[in-house]
């Protein structure tokens, strides 16, 4: 591309961005009792909200559905010409239907309206006509109108999809704030997400038991502990009494402390040159409390007991990492 036509590019480039950010401006003095009837309608569905819409609206529509769903209201996309041929029995009179149409007199969702109207469910429009088909004949109508497309031939919904994402995401959030909706709400439904991981996960889905997990009793030789570290390819071994109660940890940490002051540091009991009264956590403390008190601590495990204070798992930090905590 010569530098000529690259300017000529950014130019029309720039131009698109300040024709669609003037659509959303316009958009403010526009929210009235209209919107708030819209929100009171989402808060007292006992049903699901259905969205529908054809074209570029019809993803607009989808995007409206998922991220009501993902927020807490229940929801799903109905395909409009699917609708006519069969797919209406989805819709029940205890839902809300929102129907995005620019024109407001699309046909498949014209069509639609008295049938929905018979069935009972209340409508919500959005539309950039107010007196259109669609927004005389729903319960409420949100101007989602703009002066002109981005298009510079007019035509293609650009500025006009972009008013109804924007209305669609203030109506969604609002609802979700109203509901009370909170982190804790968004994690389970998201348990793939990092926020989901965070939120959701506990030391016991994380933690290294059975042979991953070395443990030995304090009257064990130095020797024997590394060849159970070793085995287990852990970084530690938690040491026990004889009542299997944890009573410290053998860490190379301790490995390195004591290698140079003992002679037969390989024949000496583990319960001699082991840290004693290590950081624990419990089997069903969440995993980012774990990984708080590893970092608070600066050490690199933490042994997991049970009630009775015996070692059920052990935590290192590497695990955390596997799981996209760190």
């Amino acid at each position: 591309m010569s530098p000529a036509r690259g300017r000529s590019a950014l130019s029309r480039a720039r131009a698109v961005l300040r024709n669609e950010a003037e659509a959303l401006r316009r958009l403010v003095p526009k929210l009235d009792r209209r919107f708030v009837k819209a929100v009171e309608l989402l808060l007292e569905c006992k049903g699901r909200v259905v969205v529908t819409g054809m074209g570029k609206a019809g993803i607009i529509a989808q995007k409206l559905s998922a991220t009501l769903a993902s927020t807490g209201t229940p929801s799903y996309w109905l395909h409009p010409a699917e609708a006519i041929h069969g797919d209406m029995g989805r819709i029940r009179k205890a839902d809300v239907v929102i129907a995005f149409s620019n024109s407001g007199e699309t046909e498949e969702l014209t069509r639609l309206l008295p049938i929905i109207l018979r069935i009972g469910a209340p409508v919500i429009a959005f539309t950039g006509k107010t007196a259109s088909t669609l927004g005389r004949h729903s319960d409420v109508t949100l101007d989602v109108g703009v002066a002109r497309e981005a298009c510079t031939l007019n035509l293609a919904p650009t500025s006009s999809t972009t008013a109804m994402l924007a209305m669609g995401d203030a109506l969604a959030v609002v609802v979700a704030e109203q509901k009370g909706f909170r982190e804790r709400d968004f994690a389970l439904l998201h348990p793939g997400g990092q926020l989901g991981r965070r939120l959701l996960l506990r030391v016991a889905d994380l933690m290294r038991t059975g042979a991953a997990n070395p443990v030995v009793r304090r009257t064990r030789r130095v020797r024997d502990v590394l060849l159970a570290i070793t085995g287990a390819r852990a970084g530690c071994a938690s040491v026990v009494d004889e009542r299997g109660r944890l009573v410290g940890i053998f860490t190379d940490g301790d490995l390195r402390r004591h290698i140079d002051s003992s002679v037969d540091l390989a024949g000496r009991a583990v319960g001699e040159v082991m840290t004693a009264r290590p950081k624990t956590i419990e089997p069903d403390r969440l995993a980012e409390e774990a990984l708080r008190v590893l970092r608070e601590y600066k050490i690199d495990e933490l042994v997991v007991v049970d009630r009775r204070g015996r070692p059920v798992g052990l935590l290192d930090v590497q695990d955390l990492l596997k799981a996209g905590f760190v």
